[in-house]
């Protein structure tokens, strides 16, 4: 990335059966920005990936992101980045994920610079199918020699696990378990995987009656 004015970059493998799962980042803002958008369902990833074309966002702080993004435009300058760039990973009608990159300082990318990342995106997308990610989210196969992705199955397992059990606690359907599975982790300024961790492992319960972003702590 070295050639782009940016400060990172996420990957994130989506479908359009389950929410965003992250790959990999390059440094602990893109890491931030990506489970930020997992675990509040908005943002230009999410957006990329669903209108199938680039998002691209030069500066947070406009009006009209605030209003579209109005939970995730903050937490992201929170974190740090002030200008991100989202760019779908397909190829013809297939889609595997998202590319994200991100800049601290307000920055509009130029013809060039957005061909160079259009072509990461691609050479990200052709390693992706390599890997023959599924629909489920889940990798077939472990994509490198060193397993960069290999737990990435087992992420998104205990997620619809965590998922599944609250169904049965709160008396869901698995969408509404979902979405209060990543209320909480973002009212307690928590990661999902490890709130659904705390989930499958019975140390957290949530019951039909508490507050939306509300569980309790088992002892």
């Amino acid at each position: 990335m070295a050639a782009l004015p940016v400060g990172g970059a996420g990957l994130s493998a989506m479908s359009k059966a389950a929410a965003s799962h992250p790959l990999c980042s390059t440094d602990d803002i893109s890491e931030q920005l990506e489970e930020l958008q997992l675990t509040l369902g908005e943002g230009p990833c999410v957006d990329a990936f669903v209108r199938g074309s680039a998002v691209l966002t030069p500066d947070l702080l406009t009006t009209e992101l605030q209003d579209h993004w109005a939970v995730f435009a903050d937490a992201a300058l929170e974190v740090g980045a002030r200008a991100v760039f989202s760019l779908p990973l397909q190829k013809g009608a297939i889609r595997t994920g998202v590319l994200d990159l991100y800049a601290s300082i307000p920055t509009v990318l130029d013809t060039e610079e957005l061909a160079d990342a259009l072509a990461f995106a691609d050479l990200a997308t052709l390693l992706l199918l390599d890997t023959r990610i599924d629909e489920a989210g889940a990798p077939t196969s472990r994509p490198t020699p060193d397993g960069s992705f290999e737990d990435l199955g087992a992420y998104r397992a205990e997620i619809d696990q965590a998922s599944g059990m609250l169904t049965v606690q709160l008396g869901v359907g698995v969408e509404e378990a979902f979405v209060r599975l990543r209320a909480y982790a973002y009212a307690q300024g928590r990661q999902l995987a490890d709130v659904a961790a705390d989930v499958v492992a019975r140390r957290l319960r949530f019951s039909p009656g508490a507050e939306p972003d509300g569980a309790k702590e088992e002892t």
